[in-house]
C-alpha cells in the first residue's frame, strides 16, 4: 500500500480533528476553518501508526454499519411518533390568519374597482386593446400587484462580493410603494442566513479557488457544445467518476442546470402508460418533470407513508384509467430534504415499501447532498440505507459545494439510458470547467482525497451539523414556533400572519441579518414561515447573534408562540432525534 493510499485511509478517521468546543459542541474560534492542518505530513509519522489508525477506522465504520440498521429503525419510529407542529397551533392565530389574508384580498379587489374608474390609464394592460386580449388577466396578476408588490422590497435584494457567513447587501429605496427602487450608494454588511451555502465552501480564495483558477488556465471556460458532439471534456468524464464513487452508485450524469435535472430527465424515465406517485410538498423542478413525462400523477400526503402505501395499493389493484391494464412503470418521487418544512423524507420505510410493492424510487438530494449524514453522503448515509436501494439518486451542486447544476445517479444501465435519451445530454450545453473544477475540488475535500486539506471537509460536516442542533434547540427554548427534524440545516419558523411576514424581513434587516421569509403560493397560505439556513462557515458568535436579535423581533411581533410545556415538549423532541442520530 502506497504513502497516497495510506493518506487517504487515515484522512476518515475523525480522531485527529483536535479542535476547542464549547458544551454545545461548536468550535470555539473565530474561524472553524484555520484549525484543521495544512499539511498531511504530522498524520503519516510511520508507517505503523498510518496502518493503526486505518485498522480502528475500518473497525469503527463495520460497528457502524452493523448498528446503522437498528439506529434507522429507531430513527423513522421516532419520526413517525412526532406530531405536526400545526396541530398545537392556537385556533386563533389560524382564524385571524385567515381574516387577515381575506381583509387583504378584499382591499386589493375594491383598490382595482376605483383605481379603473378614477385612473383608467394605468390599467390599459389588463384589458382587452383592438381585439387582442391581455397577456396577463387583471385576475391572474392581482395576487402579484396588490399583495406581492407591498412587500417586494424583501425580496430580491441585490448583493455584493461572497456569499459567505457574511455577505455586503447593496442597499435600496422605493419612493412609489416598490413600483421601482433607487441606490443609495452605500453597501450593509449583513450577516447571511438566506443562502444555501451549508459547509461554506461559496469562497472567492482558498484550495478550492485556486483549484477553479489552474483549471480555467489549463482548460480554458468552456467546450462551447453539448456532450454529444464536442462537450464531453476528460474533467467531465473524471467528475462524474467521483461523483458516483461520492453516493456509492455504478455510474453518474451531469447537467448544467440543477433545475433542468429533474424537469428534463424525469421525462426520460417514464410516459404515457407509467404512473407517478409525488409528494405533496415536491419541489417545482419535480412537478415540472412530472408533467412533462405525459404520465398519470397522483400525490400522497406529505412525508405519509401510510398514505404512499394506499395510493400504491389502488393503483395497482385497479390498474390504468378506463382499460385498467397494469402500468407499464411506478415511480415514486420524493425528496431527501424538504427544504421549506427542514424535514427528511422516512427513506428507510419507503425502501421497505420499495420492497413490498416492486415501484422504482425517485429521491431528490439537492438540499440532503452534502449536508446530511456522517460522511455528507445524504439521506442514505444519513439513515444507514444502502444507496443500490434507490433507483434514481438526483442532486445538486448549488447548495453544499458552493458551484452550480446537478446530477443524477444510479445504475450503469440507467445513466447510459439518459446520456442518450435525456434532453438535459443531448441539447444542453456541457458544464463550463470553472464549475467542474469548483465541483470536483469540494466533492474530494468532503471525501477526503484532498492530501494538503485532509481533515477540512470532515470539520466542515461536524460544524454544519453542530450549528443547525444548536440553532434549531436555541429557538425552541425561546419559544418559537419552527418546524424540521434535528439537525436539518434548513430551520423554518412559523409567522403565519401575511402582516408579520415583510415585518420581520426588514426588522432582521435593520439589525443587519439577511434571511428568507417564505409565503403563499410557495407554502400553505397559513403558513408563512421565514427560514433560517445554516453554514458551516457560521460560528458561534455569529449564530448567538442572530438569535438574540431574532428575539427580539419575535418579542416585538408576538412570534413566540409556545409556552411552558410546549417549548420543553419541543426542545425535547430535538435532543431525543438528534441522541438516536448519534447512537
Amino acid at each position: 500500500m502506497g504513502k497516497g493510499q495510506r493518506a487517504t485511509q487515515v484522512y476518515k478517521s475523525t480522531e485527529f480533528i483536535e479542535q476547542r468546543r464549547d458544551e454545545d459542541g461548536l468550535v470555539v474560534g473565530s474561524d472553524p476553518f484555520k484549525l484543521a492542518p495544512s499539511s498531511s505530513a504530522s498524520l503519516l509519522e510511520t508507517e505503523k501508526a498510518a496502518a493503526a489508525a486505518a485498522a480502528a477506522t475500518t473497525t469503527t465504520e463495520s460497528a457502524e454499519t452493523a448498528a446503522s440498521p437498528d439506529a434507522a429503525a429507531a430513527a423513522a419510529k421516532h419520526s413517525g411518533e412526532r406530531t405536526s407542529e400545526l396541530d398545537t397551533v392556537p385556533t386563533f392565530i389560524l382564524v385571524t390568519t385567515y381574516l387577515s389574508y381575506l381583509m387583504l384580498i378584499v382591499f386589493a379587489h375594491l383598490r382595482d374597482f376605483f383605481g379603473k374608474l378614477r385612473h383608467p390609464e394605468e390599467y390599459v394592460q389588463l384589458r382587452e386593446q383592438n381585439g387582442w386580449a391581455p397577456m396577463v388577466s387583471d385576475f391572474e396578476s392581482l395576487w402579484t400587484r396588490r399583495l406581492y408588490g407591498r412587500i417586494r422590497d424583501c425580496f430580491n435584494r441585490p448583493i455584493t462580493g461572497v456569499a459567505g457567513g457574511h455577505v455586503d447587501l447593496l442597499e435600496r429605496v422605493s419612493h412609489d410603494f416598490n413600483k421601482s427602487f433607487e441606490f443609495t450608494g452605500r453597501v450593509r454588511n449583513v450577516l447571511n442566513l438566506a443562502s444555501y451555502n451549508y459547509l461554506g465552501f461559496a469562497q472567492s480564495e482558498g484550495p478550492c479557488a485556486d483549484k477553479v483558477e489552474a483549471a480555467m488556465r489549463e482548460h480554458g471556460l468552456t467546450q462551447a457544445s453539448t456532450r454529444a458532439e464536442a462537450g464531453c471534456s476528460q474533467l467531465l468524464v473524471e467528475t462524474e467518476e467521483m461523483v458516483a464513487r461520492f453516493v456509492g452508485t455504478e455510474a453518474a450524469l451531469i447537467v448544467s442546470m440543477g433545475y433542468a435535472t429533474n424537469a428534463l430527465n424525469i421525462p426520460a424515465l417514464v410516459g404515457r402508460g407509467c404512473l407517478i406517485l409525488s409528494d405533496e410538498l415536491n419541489h417545482s423542478s419535480l412537478v415540472s418533470g412530472a408533467r412533462l413525462s405525459g404520465a398519470s400523477i397522483r400525490v400522497f400526503r406529505h412525508n405519509d407513508v401510510a398514505s404512499l402505501e394506499a395510493e400504491l395499493r389502488r393503483s395497482i389493484t385497479q390498474g390504468q384509467p378506463r382499460t385498467h391494464r397494469p402500468w407499464k412503470k411506478i415511480l415514486v418521487v420524493v425528496e431527501g430534504l424538504y427544504s421549506m418544512e427542514g424535514e427528511f423524507c422516512r427513506l428507510p420505510e419507503i425502501v421497505a415499501l420499495r420492497r413490498r410493492y416492486g415501484f422504482y424510487l425517485f429521491v431528490d438530494e439537492a438540499h440532503s447532498i452534502g449536508a446530511l449524514g456522517k460522511r455528507g453522503r445524504g439521506v442514505c448515509d444519513h439513515f444507514g440505507v444502502n444507496p443500490h436501494e434507490v433507483d434514481v439518486l438526483m442532486g445538486t451542486f448549488t447548495k453544499s459545494f458552493g458551484a452550480a447544476g446537478g446530477y443524477i445517479a444510479g445504475s450503469r444501465a440507467l445513466v447510459s439510458h439518459l446520456r442518450l435519451k435525456s434532453h438535459s445530454a443531448v441539447y444542453a450545453e456541457a458544464m463550463s470547467v470553472p464549475v467542474l473544477a469548483q465541483v470536483s475540488s469540494s466533492m474530494r475535500m468532503i471525501m477526503g482525497e484532498d492530501r494538503e486539506h485532509a481533515l477540512e471537509g470532515q470539520q466542515r460536516l461536524d460544524q454544519l451539523a453542530v450549528n443547525a442542533r444548536y440553532f434549531a434547540r436555541r429557538l425552541a427554548e425561546m419559544g418559537f414556533m419552527t418546524m424540521g427534524d434535528a439537525g436539518s440545516p434548513v430551520v423554518p419558523l412559523l409567522l403565519f400572519s401575511p402582516a408579520k411576514i415583510p415585518a420581520f424581513s426588514r426588522e432582521c434587516l435593520k439589525r443587519n441579518v439577511a434571511v428568507v421569509v417564505v409565503s403563499y403560493p410557495a407554502t400553505p397560505i397559513i403558513t408563512g414561515r421565514v427560514r433560517f439556513c445554516i453554514s458551516a462557515s457560521h460560528t458561534r458568535a455569529d449564530l448567538d447573534y442572530a438569535l438574540e436579535q431574532v428575539s427580539e423581533i419575535g418579542d416585538l411581533l408576538m412570534l413566540k408562540f409556545h409556552k411552558g410545556d410546549a417549548s420543553a415538549k419541543r426542545v425535547a423532541e430535538l435532543e431525543g432525534a438528534s441522541r438516536i442520530k448519534t447512537e
